[in-house]
């Protein structure tokens, strides 16, 4: 069961309470970089992004959010480190919400000057506990950033904004390391509801960066905790997108483009399936349908075994059988098989397409 959060709102979008877990991303361009920070959210857009956010380093680049969020459709949040001055000059800019740690912004006046901007215009403000840059009390108290330490560096910071009469909040604990990320977000979601955003920190490359960020976001979801998600990758933020939604969708959270299984070979494959199977996939990516698509190796058991596909191919010696919901449709030469399945992927979504007309 998912757990129960209060609701706010990002922009047009509702985060928390029954809102469906939304998928986030940060761009790696320079802020200060109009034309390539737009160019970098529309790519993002594309493949599915919700939320994008901007680092801002300086004053330039706070000014620069103005122009970013005047072609971006998406909501946008700013990232702020230390100057409480970016966080004003950011919300003037007309950026739908702020992603800061309060304790690092420096005396109370200066937070309650970003809160009472804030609530001027309802803006969430995403409070962002880092395992690697928390305070130095509570590091001597636990002697290491423990998933105990995290918590209460959140709790802290919570209590702070509530003393300034503000809830608009989010909150996300996040470290390179699983367990502790893991554990912190578990403290934490017992104690407050406000909606947590989640993620692993530093994950890595995305081949390394996408199996830890499945292993501690899957292990989080499948509890019911998280609201929204980034996947933190070194490498082109459009996978930390695609790498997101895969993970939702083996959840059964969200829905978005096909669904793909394929099995993993054995001796009794005859096709080139591994070949066949990714270019299935990387054709079929954008396939507006949540349909699921089968690739398997073997005639014998592909139909039976990916009953439940909506669609797919199983090789046999120099040919393979084009299968749709379990029934065999026809044989098709091997050299055949991915173009076979590609087309009759669409030709369902058409179908769909139709019947939907017709309710």
């Amino acid at each position: 069961m998912r757990r129960k959060s209060r609701q706010i709102k990002l922009g047009g979008l509702a985060i928390g309470g029954d809102a469906p877990v939304s998928v986030q991303s940060m761009c790696n361009t320079d802020t200060r970089d109009v034309v390539a920070t737009l160019a970098q959210i529309s790519a993002l857009q594309e493949v599915g992004c919700e939320i994008i956010r901007c680092a801002v380093p300086d004053q330039q680049a706070a000014e620069a959010l103005g122009a970013i969020k005047q072609g971006c459709r998406i909501p946008l949040i700013a990232d702020i480190h230390f100057d409480y001055k970016l966080a004003l000059t950011a919300v003037a800019q007309g950026v739908d919400g702020l992603r800061l740690n309060p304790g690092n912004i420096g005396e109370r006046w200066k937070v309650a000057e970003v809160v009472k901007a804030c609530a001027e215009r309802q803006l969430p403000i995403r409070i962002g506990v880092n395992g690697g840059s928390l305070e130095k009390e509570l590091l001597q108290k636990y002697g290491q950033p423990s998933a105990e330490a995290m918590a209460e560096s959140a709790l802290g910071h919570i209590h702070l904004l509530e003393e300034l009469n503000y809830q608009q909040i989010k909150v996300s604990l996040k470290a390179s390391n699983i367990r502790r990320t893991v554990e912190a977000y578990w403290r934490l979601a017992t104690q407050v509801d406000y909606p947590l955003h989640i993620g692993i920190t530093e994950a890595g490359t995305t081949w390394a960066g996408t199996i830890k960020s499945a292993v501690g976001l899957g292990s989080l979801l499948y509890e019911g905790i998280g609201d929204t998600l980034r996947v933190s990758l070194t490498g082109d933020p459009l996978e930390e997108v695609r790498v997101g939604y895969e993970i939702l969708k083996s959840l059964e959270l969200r829905e978005r483009g096909p669904v793909f299984v394929s099995c993993p070979t054995c001796g009794r494959c005859q096709i080139d399936l591994i070949d066949i199977a990714e270019e299935v996939e990387q054709r079929l990516y954008d396939l507006p349908k949540a349909l699921t698509i089968a690739v398997m190796g073997c005639v014998v058991n592909g139909p039976g075994e990916a009953r439940e596909a909506d669609l797919g191919i199983a090789g046999g010696k120099g040919q393979g059988i084009l299968f749709r919901r379990g029934e065999v449709v026809r044989k098709v030469p091997q050299r055949e098989l991915a173009d076979a399945l590609v087309a009759a992927a669409w030709q369902m979504v058409e179908e769909l397409a139709d019947q939907e007309k017709l309710k």
